[in-house]
């Protein structure tokens, strides 16, 4: 029998399926909303849980708030308190939201206190979202926030290359558990982001990042090692590029690599990058 007390706020339950860590600074919350120009802002929030940042956006001079909130009892808490004209609310789930939901007021800033387990899935669709996104902040896991914006050595990896890709990043206050209700176990940190505009096109994209996750899937091993295993020439490459480990090169490197090898990126070497 499981006797461990339910967490509540408001009488509502806390739903850990939906990852909800309820923020309960208001420092930070500043931090966020300073963090970006929203002077005559289309501004729309994942995760509202119980309104603290809801209501600290409103009291901004934005032209509107659109809110996506899965957990139906706070969908509808949330448009109980906040009535006013600038704000609307949508119960569901934010991963399968039509942007053509968006196309109207954008382009848009948004903001989020990502739940932990599907940080890399709103991250992957808002980056789907093209230009409709222009800039927003975060709060996400410490250590996914530092993995976002390395540049070289541990932790560097396609994570960190295919969103800075995309994105500028900036890593902003560091934020304690004593910060949330309930307390997670981690620390965690805001970061915020501008899209980049008109991204230099990559040939075969898609086939691209798979090469890259093949590259780190042993980051410490030299790329003579990671593409042994493959189809691919290594006499394409001298031994300098050849004895060089995936945490060393740049965006640049994997790109000039990339020219060379995208012929012989077969179907079995995709499979190997899943």
């Amino acid at each position: 029998m499981n006797n461990k007390k339910r967490i509540t706020v408001e009488g509502i339950p806390l739903q850990k399926k939906h990852g909800q860590y309820f923020l309960r600074d208001e420092q930070i919350t500043k931090d966020m909303l300073t963090a970006i120009d929203l002077k005559d802002a289309s501004v729309f929030e994942i995760g509202c849980g119980d309104g603290f940042l809801t209501k600290a956006i409103l009291k901004h001079p934005i032209n509107r708030l659109f809110v996506f909130e899965i957990d139906p009892l706070w969908a509808k808490n949330v448009a109980t308190v906040c009535k006013e004209k600038r704000f609307t609310m949508h119960e569901g789930d934010f991963l399968q939201v039509n942007p053509e939901l968006l196309v109207a007021h954008a382009p848009w800033i948004v903001f989020s206190n990502l739940p932990y387990h599907l940080t890399f899935p709103i991250l992957h669709r808002i980056k789907d979202f093209g230009p409709l996104v222009r800039a927003g902040v975060y709060m996400m896991q410490e250590e996914v926030a530092q993995k976002i914006v390395k540049k070289s050595g541990k932790g560097y990896g396609y994570v960190s290359l295919f969103f800075q890709y995309y994105f500028d990043w900036k890593l902003l206050s560091k934020v304690p558990p004593h910060s949330f209700i309930p307390e997670p176990k981690v620390f965690s940190r805001l970061i915020s982001f501008v899209r980049k505009e008109n991204p230099a096109p990559i040939f075969r994209e898609e086939e691209f990042w798979k090469f890259i996750r093949l590259c780190f899937s042993q980051p410490r091993r030299t790329l003579r090692n990671n593409l042994a295993q493959t189809h691919i020439p290594l006499d394409l490459f001298g031994s300098d590029v050849l004895d060089l480990r995936s945490q060393q090169m740049s965006m640049t490197d994997f790109l000039d690599i990339w020219k060379k090898v995208s012929p012989y990126f077969t179907s079995k070497e995709k499979e190997r990058s899943l």
